[in-house]
């Protein structure tokens, strides 16, 4: 008789993500195009706009940033906030029917789409770059480190809240409306086609309450120093996330069985 081979609940846990990832590349790049679509479509967009921004401007400097280089950071910033948090709110009810395997959990279809939208825009990022040098565009960053922590500090508040949407939409499922309302805005009050230094300072607190402009604005300071961090805080980017996340975490631990049941 075959022996039969017992495996740890971690263990389970992490083919349960790797499974629910797979499935999730071929439903989402099922087409021709493939998976390559969702790195080809972010990067012309924000390519596109960035060049025609420099264009307009007259390839004049912002703050001491090259305008391309300052549109660049704050469009794919803006994008895979929006397209993180949006894919993890939906987790949960696109995937609805996986769990009524026991070995399912929620958390294992956010973690792998939220995994997987992490991915695609470092490759984003790195073909942005490669873009960049074939066009000898000027973009050296001072901090690549500082630029890392700033885009994984993103990714957790985009996690944190698309983790409360998605059980508040199992509850709720019209909350998508409201939801699409309110993000839409962040569009332009995120600092993506303007920096915060150039608002009256007295208008600043209309705009500081959002710890993503506080992101795109330290994630420039950390490209280039002369660009300037006024107005902007890394504790206060700190504190938000720790918040989202820990409140993140007792929203889904105290709701997950009755979500997916309701």
């Amino acid at each position: 008789m075959a022996a039969v081979k017992s495996r740890s609940k971690l263990q389970v846990w992490g083919d349960v993500i790797i499974a629910i990832f797979l499935r999730e590349i071929k439903s989402k790049f099922n087409d021709k195009v493939g998976i390559s679509w969702a790195v080809i479509s972010p990067v012309s967009f924000i390519f596109a706009l960035s060049m025609m921004r420099n264009t307009l401007s007259g390839g004049r400097d912002v703050h001491g940033m090259s305008t391309f280089l300052f549109m660049m950071i704050g469009m794919t910033l803006i994008q895979f906030f929006l397209i993180t948090m949006n894919s993890t709110a939906n987790a949960v009810t696109k995937n609805k029917q996986l769990f009524s395997f026991r070995q399912v959990q929620p958390i294992s279809a956010i973690l792998a789409i939220a995994g997987l939208e992490f991915l695609i825009k470092l490759f984003v990022v790195i073909i942005l770059g490669i873009i960049s040098y074939l066009f000898s565009l000027d973009i050296a960053i001072n901090d690549p480190l500082e630029v890392i922590v700033n885009l994984v500090k993103l990714w957790l508040i985009a996690v944190s809240l698309g983790t409360i949407l998605a059980m508040a939409y199992c509850f709720v499922p019209e909350l998508k409306k409201v939801t699409e309302i309110i993000t839409k805005p962040l569009f332009f009050i995120s600092g993506t086609f303007m920096s915060l230094q150039d608002i009256p300072e007295k208008y600043w607190h209309y705009l500081t309450w959002n710890p993503i402009l506080h992101i795109i604005e330290l994630t420039r300071y950390a490209a280039v120093t002369q660009y300037g961090n006024s107005g902007v805080s890394d504790f206060y980017v700190n504190v938000i996330t720790l918040t989202l996340f820990s409140f993140a975490i007792s929203c889904y631990h105290i709701s997950w069985k009755q979500a997916i049941s309701h």
